[in-house]
């Protein structure tokens, strides 16, 4: 049996980081799924909870994104892996979508298709490849210990 070693850096830091982080995937993948919905059915709740749920993934975005920095960009000049920089592009662009889905979801209700749809479908796209990118870097750089 392998295990992935475990990472360096603060541990609180990481704590909160790992516990904060699925949350604003959920929100933009339930985004997604009400958007889809709503793009469907034309019923205006779906669009309504779509826009608060793009609303509070955006501010759970924010606290993860700010260790991430600090430990890639700040700390962790040597200790950062490549991978660890394209997490950080990934979910800032992510992030950047998700802004400009927020904006989108603030017009009238008929006018948010299908600009909503696409903008949550990047935003999920690229936060999953920031998620396997991640998943996938201590296996390719020997940090997993047999």
């Amino acid at each position: 049996m392998s295990y992935v070693a475990p990472p360096r850096g603060a541990p609180v830091a990481n704590a909160v980081y790992d516990v904060l982080n699925p949350i604003p995937y959920g929100c933009f993948v339930a985004t997604l799924i009400f958007d889809i919905l709503y793009a469907n059915t034309a019923a205006i709740l779906w669009v309504h909870a779509a826009a608060w749920l793009v609303t509070l993934g955006l501010l759970f975005a924010i606290i993860p994104r700010l260790v991430n920095l600090v430990q890639v960009w700040v700390t962790g000049r040597r200790v950062a892996l490549g991978a660890d920089k394209l997490d950080f592009w990934l979910n800032l662009v992510a992030i950047v979508l998700a802004i400009f889905n927020a904006f989108v979801h603030s017009r009238d209700a008929y006018a948010v298709v299908p600009a909503n749809v696409w903008l949550s479908a990047f935003t999920v796209l690229l936060l999953v490849i920031a998620q396997v990118v991640r998943a996938l870097a201590p296996y390719r750089t020997g940090r997993v210990v047999p």
